[in-house]
């Protein structure tokens, strides 16, 4: 049997190859929308992909199914849950394709593959139990997809908070309890292979380790250890999930409905810095600055959107544009395809061109003017609080706020600031500060861009919590 686990940095998303050295024959399990990658390492390892498959509909990404589909490769998805999360671009199409309900079985060559429905972080969700017929007719391991992470479980307050069910929370971590009373059940020898580790936002304390078993887990993953009575779990799960990134709700609808087609993925242009700033004028159109945040406060396009090329530039951009924006990039030149690939990944296909920040050098050599950000400490953030010349947002997750803030802070976590700007009064600056100054950089620009009077707060919080801090 041929296994390889495909690891996204930025999403911190598994895939998975499993093929049949025998017959040639793989399956992709969970993939992404940018299927030629899967592709190539099933050819360089003398396999063809003849199905796909996922554990569910997805929120943190655009699936790789229809892209599948399109190719003529079959897919296999999910038909429990209730009418309100099926596949619709699947269910009635002429795509070649299998529905698959709790207990379900198919095979890829001589590897057996059964369906386990596995409810809570949504109703659809399936894991598979994975046997390698050739050796065995017992199942060697599960895919568990965002049911069972390493180290935690999958959060079921996404119905609610992302994909806008009110009351849905309790009653899915309720669900998922019942799901967690299945695991305990299963053999400890099983491996246990998750769809993301540390990063994702699809849990709250996901561990770095790619895999692990049942047995582990039940004896040392805290979710799990906390599913002693339904509310006990219940309340456990559902404190300090971190809010979700806004884009979440457009991946839950693109992903039931069907992701668009990519006919091929997007190949912006270099542009010079006047030209970009021209389309802009005449479009629904947004910079995003891709450099270091320091460089950005230093000097930027007005109106540009800041999201450094880092962990966090799906989350940051996937909140802060809209998907009918047409995206303009400031970026360096040999990471054009890395922006590219990630931007698509999440459903901003409308990347129609690029300067580089030696261009924008350049630009602002010529006289073009460039806007810069004021940036101030805690000190002077005190300073401002006390003589009442400006209010202070504190961007960091809720949980974290909780845990202490400076008084008379605001606090909006910045994956959720563009749907809550007008929160946020405009009658004075506003200071913006996290615990580091990298969430509050992305943060500041939206807000510029928004027309706020802002002023940027780089410094680190946990001195100033120490001496002036409210719970």
């Amino acid at each position: 049997m041929f296994f390889q686990q495909i690891f996204e940095e930025k999403l911190a998303q598994y895939a998975y190859l499993i093929g049949c050295q025998a017959t040639g024959e793989a399956i992709i399990v969970d993939p992404m929308r940018d299927v030629n990658r899967y592709i190539s390492i099933a050819g360089k390892n003398n396999l063809k992909i003849v199905a796909a498959t996922e554990t569910h509909i997805h929120a943190d990404y655009l699936s790789g199914l229809r892209e599948f589909a399109e190719n003529g490769v079959k897919v296999l998805v999910s038909d429990e849950g209730d009418a309100d999360w099926k596949y619709e671009w699947v269910i009635g199409s002429d795509y070649e394709h299998q529905l698959l309900k709790d207990g379900d079985e198919f095979d890829i060559g001589n590897i057996k593959f059964t369906a386990k429905h596995t409810p809570g972080h949504t109703p659809e969700h399936l894991c598979f139990l994975v046997t390698d017929g050739a050796a065995t007719d017992e199942p060697m391991g599960i895919l568990s997809g965002d049911f069972i992470f390493v180290g935690d479980v999958g959060r079921p307050d996404l119905l609610e908070t992302a994909a806008g069910q009110q009351g849905a929370m309790k009653e899915s971590a309720k669900v998922m309890y019942h799901s967690i009373l299945q695991f305990k059940q299963m053999p400890e020898y099983w491996q246990v292979w998750p769809g993301h580790g540390a990063g994702s936002a699809c849990g709250k304390a996901l561990g770095a380790i790619p895999e692990s078993t049942v047995g582990y887990e039940q004896r040392f993953n805290d979710s799990i250890k906390a599913a002693i009575t339904e509310q006990s779990f219940v309340d456990y799960i559902l404190d300090g999930q971190p809010e979700p990134p806004l884009y979440f709700t457009r991946m839950k609808r693109d992903n039931k409905q069907g992701p668009a087609v990519l006919d091929e993925v997007p190949k912006p242009k270099n542009m010079t810095v006047e030209q970009i700033i021209g389309q802009v004028r005449l479009s629904q159109s947004v910079i995003l600055d891709t450099r270091d945040r320091h460089a950005f406060m230093d000097g930027h396009i007005q109106g540009s959107l800041l999201s450094p090329l880092n962990k966090a530039f799906n989350t940051v951009a996937g909140s802060y544009i809209k998907e009918e924006e047409q995206i303009f990039l400031i970026v360096e030149e040999d990471k054009v395809e890395e922006a590219k690939l990630d931007l698509i990944r999440i459903g901003l296909d409308n990347i129609s061109g690029y300067a580089t920040p030696a261009q924008l050098e350049e630009f602002a050599e010529r006289g073009g003017e460039l806007f810069s950000t004021e940036t101030i400490d805690f000190e002077r953030t005190e300073e401002y609080l006390q003589s009442g010349e400006a209010y202070l947002l504190d961007v960091r997750k809720q949980s974290e706020f909780e845990e202490g803030h400076i008084p008379g802070a605001l606090n909006i976590a910045h994956t959720r600031l563009l749907d809550r700007m007008d929160e946020v009064p405009k009658d004075k600056p506003v200071m913006v500060s996290c615990r580091s100054g990298a969430r509050s950089a992305v943060a500041s620009a939206m807000l510029e861009r928004a027309d706020f009077a802002v002023k940027y707060v780089d410094d680190l919080i946990e001195q100033w919590l120490g001496k002036n801090i409210e719970h």
